[in-house]
């Protein structure tokens, strides 16, 4: 489903760059320029994140982060909205946007998608108003779309001979053509034009179909033509449509009730009864197996099968009165208020805002309770299943709001730590500041460069010597010293001479080592104060830490209160709509039942007062027996009255005019 919404999107947002040609219904290509309209489109493009895009785009509008994209962001708010269920919204922005400044392709496609979401959520008139504003046609495939959607808003309207007039020029593709000739048939019966109508209906219920989708609306059609000829008092003609209806489709039911009573009205109860005791035994709480319950000893009576017909009429009382029981436990199960939660978590293949939310989404299973069995049809409507989407909207906003409200908890703790974190180490950091050890660095590191400078104008080679060479170099200086004062004897000429033969053989060391020992210690200065200043710009940022803070993380902390705040108002409006929503569903199914349990009250009075009258018949043929000795045997003289709602016969199902074509299956 969610396809479709990004069809519609496509239509909105821009191509793919490899598009060589460009496409009057889509926007111009463009280059994302702001990093958050791309993070934004990160999340639009994954499954159940339309939410959180929508968040984000929003987010990042109120904080001016979209300077570039500003209207492909609000287009793309538009069809979040769509996406969401939201089609207020969607249809202001639209409104808002879609001017002549946006190519004339997008605009229809974009009134035409957001006409689709009207009209699915029941909103008629606007659906209209959204179709009149496309501008010229759109491509073949949307064109003919658009003129079935119309066709449909005006049969809703009850505008039949508009929307006859559409119908009746309209071209597209032959699954598209099979809900074009069934709705203009339907337009035509709703005129009285039914056998202008026949070809149409007729047409579409003898067509060769090979999905469930097409096998499902040949048996509409035939349902449908059949229904209008019962209504026309045309039973002979009803009968083939009918009979076309397949016994195991979802029409079925109705197909036999039709079928009995267009058998009945020629005159031929006995072939009338093999549809009515099929449908007899299946489920009881659907209206036509119901209808068969007083059809078949109706039936029976006009046969002259009295006592037949009595005892199926007692059965029926019997069923209809242990029905009727199960309709209150039903509805009392209803009323308690769990009804939409045990039906939410049965349709578990419908996860909240992903491929299968939004306003596409339908319910597809039901709860394992006895009630489910009478729900079947309330739960299909329109009414109801537009109702659930948003109870399901409010479920899902309000999980969403709970997890948002524990990121605030998370906030206020982690702003708690943070401020217990800023008290224990604030006063090391005044400790550390107040005791000058930058000061004193650099301090030192000017008498380095100094130093460093005295020993390069002196070229003191034993200055950048290494330990062991500054120790020979001391013993050397030492005992130079010592012979310096002693007698010029032999033996002292000797130790001068090898006392120069040693120092000079260090000197060379010494000297041929000092380029590079010079060179590295020049290097380690500079590392030296680099690492110096460094640290004097952590300094510096710790001073100014200090001072701001404080003020930082209360305002942080302000917010988050606020947001917190705001998160637990909207949880509460939220419970208290989502009370409201579940109530008037829950009033929705009720009154449902309620329906039924009339109908079956009605049925009841029949069966009672039929069987009464058979019962009544029989008293006075035996009274009349006795009298002439010729009484004739109970089934043969007693014709038992029709069910009132023989002549009033069930309108076919097209009665309204027909939902919205869906999506073919491929």
């Amino acid at each position: 489903m969610r396809a479709l919404l990004l069809a519609a999107c496509a239509a909105l947002l821009a191509p793919p760059a490899s598009a060589r040609r460009h496409d009057p219904e889509q926007m111009p290509s463009t280059r994302i320029r702001d990093l958050h309209y791309g993070d934004a489109l990160f999340y639009y493009y994954q499954e159940n994140q339309d939410l959180e895009a929508l968040t984000r785009l929003l987010a990042y509008e109120h904080w001016g982060r979209l300077p570039h994209h500003e209207p492909e962001a609000q287009l793309l708010m538009g069809s979040l909205y769509l996406q969401l269920g939201m089609h207020n919204e969607a249809g202001k922005l639209f409104a808002r946007l879609l001017t002549d400044d946006v190519p004339t392709g997008v605009r229809n496609k974009a009134w035409f998608y957001l006409a689709q979401v009207w009209y699915v959520r029941g909103y008629l008139d606007k659906a209209d108003a959204a179709l009149r504003k496309v501008n010229g046609r759109m491509s073949p495939q949307l064109e003919a779309r658009k003129e079935l959607l119309f066709a449909n808003v005006l049969m809703y309207e009850g505008r039949f001979d508009e929307a006859i007039r559409l119908l009746a020029s309209w071209h597209g593709s032959a699954v598209w053509s099979a809900y074009a000739r069934f709705n203009l048939g339907v337009a035509l019966v709703r005129t009285q034009r039914l056998a202008d109508a026949e070809p149409f209906l007729a047409g579409v219920g003898s067509m060769v179909a090979d999905t469930p989708e097409m096998l499902a609306l040949r048996d509409r059609a035939n349902l449908a033509l059949g229904f209008a000829y019962l209504q026309a008092s045309e039973p002979a003609k009803a009968l083939p449509p009918l009979e076309r209806v397949r016994l195991n489709g979802p029409y079925s039911d109705k197909a036999l009730l039709g079928t009995g009573w267009a058998n009945a009205a020629l005159g031929n109860y006995q072939r009338a009864l093999t549809p009515w005791m099929e449908l007899r035994s299946r489920n009881l709480p659907d209206a036509a197996v119901q209808e068969s319950y007083l059809a078949v000893p109706y039936a029976f009576g006009k046969l002259n099968a009295n006592a037949q017909a009595a005892d199926y009429y007692e059965r029926a009382i019997e069923s209809f009165t242990t029905e009727d029981g199960r309709l209150d436990d039903a509805i009392a199960r209803i009323e308690k208020g769990d009804m939409l939660e045990r039906v939410l978590a049965a349709d578990s293949k419908g996860d909240q805002g992903g491929p299968n939310g939004g306003w596409f989404w339908q319910l597809k299973d039901l709860p394992d309770a006895p009630e489910s069995r009478y729900l079947y049809a309330v739960l299909a409507g329109h009414d109801f299943q537009e109702g659930l989407k948003n109870y399901r909207d409010l479920v899902f906003l309000q999980d969403r709001l709970a997890r948002w409200s524990d990121s605030m908890e998370a906030f206020q703790d982690m702003i708690a730590t943070r401020d217990r974190a800023y008290a224990e180490r604030v006063p090391r950091a005044q400790e550390l500041l107040a005791s000058g050890a930058v000061d004193r660095l650099q301090q030192r590191d000017v008498a380095l460069q100094n130093e460093l400078r005295d020993v390069v104008a002196r070229h003191d080679v034993a200055a950048l010597a290494t330990d062991p060479e500054r120790v020979q170099w001391a013993r050397v200086q030492r005992v130079t010293a010592a012979l310096g004062g002693a007698a010029d004897t032999p033996d002292n000429a000797e130790l001068h001479e090898r006392l120069a033969l040693v120092k000079g053989v260090l000197q060379l060391r010494l000297e041929d080592a000092w380029n590079a020992r010079l060179w590295q210690v020049q290097r380690d200065l500079k590392d030296l104060d680099l690492a110096l200043r460094e640290a004097q710009s952590r300094w510096i940022r710790v001073q100014r830490a200090l001072r701001s803070m404080p003020a930082n993380t209360g305002e942080f902390a302000i917010r988050v209160a606020s947001l917190k705040a705001r998160i637990d108002a909207i949880q509460s409006r939220l419970a208290a709509t989502q009370r409201k929503q579940s109530a008037y569903l829950a009033q929705i199914a009720a009154n449902e039942l309620q329906a039924q349990k009339g109908r079956l009250a009605a049925y009841q009075v029949q069966a009672r007062f039929a069987l009464a009258s058979i019962y009544d018949r029989a008293a006075n043929a035996q009274s009349s027996g006795d009298r002439t000795k010729s009484a004739a045997p109970i089934q043969k003289g007693v014709e038992a009255e029709p069910p009132a709602t023989a002549p009033d016969l069930a309108p076919p199902p097209t009665s309204p005019p027909p939902a919205p074509a869906p999506e073919p299956q491929r």
